[in-house]
């Protein structure tokens, strides 16, 4: 599962929820800290006035019901038991309160029990105070020990947990995200719509698919687009004039070598008269591959689907028709779309490396859930490993076993390159064992 979105708009919202979350977070441990604090000082302040006063009187005994109001009383001896649970903040602060009230104590204990429905503490306030003290807060019983031996005790509510802070922090946070994440969406949004658009358009000319972008958006954002529809203007201008350009050579050198070829035909010896239809047929093949390959990037033939199966096993068929031993491994049907004249002219480039270099050739499809292989092998001299990626370079050829003797100017495999990445897939060269090469397309489904 992927957790971090891929589009602006979503890690924006992501990082700043996930800022909000940890200022959040901040804000919570502070005002728990400062809560607490505030607790320790109030009832250390309260519970150190109430010594002093009763410090005042000489430790007289209050009435009952005083006592039952968690007022002060003297006590013998230590009244909280060993095994009680304390708080050792509060006696640290109410020992320093009453310094600073001057009361002198040579103890200071704390011991917490929990809060019975019968304590005195709950006998006195609102009924919705004294549930919130049932069931959210111990009895804290206080205790100092005079220098002249005696106790003085209180009791107090101590509340440690405070559950309606909890749910205050969380519907602050709420609203945060709210006030905070929608118009930071928005906004987001209102920027990488048209960045998205700008990015397909870009994809879509990097195919042939020119088309201008709808200036709109924050004022740098249309500035870009601004400039990329003129610069997409001026590059299909150039195109249009290399097209042009392209097609007037073409005709100008085909017209020549189309009146060499018929001049030919007077020339009595017969190998002469062979070995120059061959070198004008070389040189219209090779004018054929310049022109293809430089007109690769504006194909005039549009996507279509095609039967990969059948596109393959038609151009097997062809050089079983010119007596090339080819065997084709039967495919199901796979259906892709592809430019299927750009797409068989490729596969007709391996296979005539395939038939003119080496033997035994087997053409194969290998089909898996997200992309299908053409794999072209053959027995042969192969390619040397550090040499195998070079081959695709145009006008490159291996002079040990790609030689002029043998045809071709370094064009095949640039050729193919081009076309099987402009459908977007790949092609590959591999030694096989034993000898031979292996050379496979990889398309998408």
């Amino acid at each position: 599962m992927r957790l971090w979105p891929r589009n602006l708009a979503g890690q924006m919202a992501l990082l700043i929820a996930l800022a909000l979350f940890v200022a959040q977070a901040i804000t919570f441990a502070l005002q728990l800290r400062e809560r607490r604090q505030f607790a320790l000082a109030q009832v250390a302040g309260q519970a150190a006035t109430r010594f002093a006063d009763a410090v005042e009187r000489g430790g007289r005994p209050q009435d009952v019901a005083g006592r039952e109001r968690g007022r002060v009383w003297p006590a013998r001896a230590n009244p909280i038991p060993a095994a009680a649970p304390r708080e050792p903040a509060v006696a640290a602060s109410l020992r320093d309160t009453l310094s600073e009230l001057g009361v002198q104590a040579v103890r200071v204990e704390t011991g917490l029990a929990p809060m019975r429905a019968d304590s005195p503490l709950l006998r006195r306030g609102p009924p919705g105070r004294r549930r919130f003290l049932l069931a959210h807060a111990d009895e804290l019983t206080l205790a100092i020990e005079r220098p002249g031996g005696g106790w003085l005790v209180q009791r107090t509510p101590w509340v440690q947990r405070d559950q309606g802070l909890a749910w205050r922090l969380a519907a602050q946070t709420g609203i945060l995200f709210v006030v905070i994440l929608l118009p930071v969406l928005w906004a987001v949004r209102r920027l990488s719509r048209p960045l998205r658009d700008l990015t397909r358009a870009a994809e879509g000319f990097g195919r042939g698919e020119a088309r201008p972008v709808a200036v709109r958006g924050p004022h740098d954002v249309a500035m870009l687009i601004g400039a990329y529809n003129a610069l997409a203007t001026r590059v299909t201008e150039m195109l249009d004039e290399k097209d042009r350009m392209l097609g007037a050579i073409g005709h100008d050198l085909r017209t020549p070598l189309a009146a060499l070829r018929v001049r030919i035909e007077s020339v009595e010896d017969d190998t002469d008269r062979a070995r120059m239809a061959d070198t004008v047929d070389e040189m219209n093949r090779t004018l054929d591959d310049i022109l293809s390959l430089a007109r690769l990037g504006r194909p005039s033939e549009p996507p279509t689907e095609v039967d990969l199966a059948a596109l393959v096993d038609a151009v097997v068929e062809d050089f079983r028709d010119l007596g090339r031993d080819v065997a084709f491994a039967e495919a199901d049907r796979l259906t892709l779309r592809l430019r299927p004249a750009l797409m068989r002219r490729a596969v007709r480039n391996l296979l005539e490396n395939a038939v003119k270099y080496g033997s035994e050739v087997a053409v194969s499809i290998e089909a898996t859930p997200r992309a299908v292989a053409v794999v072209v092998a053959d027995r042969g001299p192969g390619i040397p490993a550090d040499r195998l990626g070079d081959v695709f370079d145009p006008f490159t050829r291996l002079e040990t076993s790609r030689n002029r003797d043998t045809g071709g100017i370094g064009l095949g495999l640039a050729l193919t390159r081009a076309i099987v990445r402009e459908a977007g897939g790949d092609v590959a060269l591999a030694n096989r064992d034993g000898g031979g090469l292996s050379a496979t397309i990889t398309l998408p489904r």
